[in-house]
């Protein structure tokens, strides 16, 4: 049968219990409060200055990504190539 919950109903809570629980919640309501000094200092900070590519640096980083492409393509031709004596020596085998 169970039991029903009135004004007369008891429970025991030993000191230990309660101290933990105020100390998770000292500790929670501080993190709150931090975080919220936090966020108002990070709206008083300046706003980062937006980023000017100069010709010069979009020019490097163009020729650097054809210089990758180039490479890429010749590093596949050898692969190729590897690939094919591979192929003419495993039908030399058989």
């Amino acid at each position: 049968m169970a039991k029903e919950l009135n004004e007369d109903t008891g429970f025991n809570v030993s000191i230990k219990t309660l101290m933990g629980i105020g100390a998770g919640m000292a500790a929670i309501i501080g993190m709150w409060f931090a975080l919220q000094a936090y966020i108002a200092d990070a709206k008083n900070l300046p706003a980062p200055p937006d980023p000017e590519v100069t010709r010069m640096e979009f020019d490097m980083k163009d020729q650097m990504i054809r210089n990758t492409i180039l490479n890429t393509q010749e590093d596949i031709t050898e692969i190729k190539e590897d690939i094919k004596r591979i192929e003419e020596k495993i039908d030399r085998l058989n």
